[in-house]
């Protein structure tokens, strides 16, 4: 676990601060009068995590082990968002779970993986 912690350390506060944005209730703004802002909210805040999760992975590893990456740098992501979705919809009276936010929280993962293996792997592991 101590491993983890020094490996992966903005993944997991960027973890922290999404569980805490997903339960606390949020101030009312002319921003919800955009339309789709809330998903393009969820889609960047996922993708913005799993590129993290890319950029910590890379810089620790010389290869890719794509069972773990796609366990850790997509599928769990994404379990932990359906999984805030229910808490959401299910132990708050302040929030609801939406399968949009779900959809849009997994094509953000989905989105920084394509990203993160096309990208972010060759920019990184050339310097290397």
């Amino acid at each position: 676990m101590l491993s983890h912690l020094k490996k992966y350390p903005l993944s997991l506060c960027i973890i922290a601060v999404i569980f805490y944005l997903s339960f606390f209730t949020p101030p009312k703004t002319n921003m919800e009068e955009i339309p789709g802002i809330d998903k393009l909210a969820h889609t960047c805040m996922y993708g913005g995590l799993c590129l993290v999760i890319w950029f910590e992975y890379l810089r620790s590893h010389q290869s890719i082990h794509f069972p773990k990456v796609w366990l850790w740098g997509i599928i769990a992501p994404i379990l932990m968002s359906g999984g805030i979705e229910l808490m959401q919809a299910y132990c708050t009276e302040n929030r609801g779970g939406e399968w949009l936010d779900f959809a849009a929280n997994s094509l953000g993962a989905v989105l920084a993986a394509l990203i993160g293996y096309n990208l972010l792997r060759p920019l990184m592991w050339r310097k290397k």
